[in-house]
């Protein structure tokens, strides 16, 4: 089976091509949230994708919508295709099992993302400054160590091919507004927090992650898009933490490692080698049985 990485639906209003969604409207109320099989790592798309991996986390967002549900509403309407519009499901090839109908809202434009543990650009910010996001942080953390309490740190949302620029959380106020950023911090914690408590009895450290929200007409927060993916997240296996380290991972750390390994410019992407891809989602595959406790249907 190939790796679907564009939809093509004529009888949906196309809105969007994300980095890895295809977003469609359905109608005035709802829209079509596609999840491809395109990868990307350093903000760039590859040329080929992750066959099945859309469907995958697609299956991951929606045992996380659930999950959550009681910290905070979500825009999902149905993930069952069987109760999609008919003019939807005359895309099932291409459709099924890897979309989701969810409630049109406002977009607040913020990624907001959640750091548990110090890794990635914060381990680099922190080792030159001693700072995340300028935020001063105790001296002397190890690589991989938890921060004292999770550290909410926003970026602004790029478009394709720009790299989203992290901001002190007090200038998510000017792109926002003070209420939905104050909002938006309290709740981004609050979701890690019980994500991370879950997934830790699961055998999986969630040490970073990212949200999006959106607001109804009543200007009520809604958590959208993905949730919580080996995706959005960096995923570690609590069996071999170390702190002082580099952490495995079952997430893209593993694509961007391989992509650095043959200096990778960062620019455009490139084609990857079918044991990349395959090792890719075997992965992801087992991020999504540790969680829920049963193998993917893909």
């Amino acid at each position: 089976m190939a790796a679907v990485v564009s939809t093509s639906c004529p009888d949906l209003k196309l809105i969007a091509r994300g980095k890895v969604r295809d977003l469609y409207e359905v109608d005035e109320h709802s829209l079509l949230f596609v999840a491809t099989d395109r990868i990307s790592a350093f903000d760039v798309i590859m040329k080929n994708g992750i066959t099945n991996k859309g469907k995958l986390l697609t299956e991951i967002s929606i045992f996380w919508f659930s999950y959550l549900k009681n910290v905070l509403p979500n825009h999902l309407i149905t993930a069952d295709f069987e109760k999609m519009p008919a003019k939807v499901q005359q895309y099932r090839s291409q459709l099924e099992g890897r979309s989701m109908l969810v409630k049109k809202l406002r977009v607040l434009p913020i990624e907001s993302i959640v750091r548990g543990y110090i890794t990635g650009s914060a381990w680099s910010e922190y080792k030159k400054k001693g700072t995340v996001c300028d935020i001063t942080l105790p001296a002397n953390m190890q690589e991989s160590e938890a921060f004292p309490e999770p550290l909410w740190t926003p970026s602004t949302k790029a478009e394709i091919g720009d790299h989203d620029e992290n901001i002190h959380p007090s200038k998510a106020a000017a792109i926002i507004g003070e209420k939905h950023a104050a909002e938006m911090a309290k709740i981004s914690v609050e979701l890690y927090t019980k994500a991370r408590d879950y997934a830790q009895e699961h055998g999986i450290i969630i040490a970073d992650t990212k949200f999006e929200f959106g607001v109804d007409e009543n200007d009520t927060l809604y958590l959208i898009d993905e949730v919580l993916t080996p995706d959005s997240s960096r995923f570690w296996p609590a069996a071999t933490y170390k702190v002082g380290a580099g952490q495995d991972s079952f997430d893209k750390q593993y694509l961007r490692n391989y992509l650095e390994s043959i200096g990778f410019d960062k620019s455009d992407g490139i084609a990857l080698p079918e044991d990349v891809v395959t090792n890719t989602m075997a992965k992801y595959q087992e991020a999504y049985k540790l969680l829920t406790g049963k193998d993917a249907q893909l």
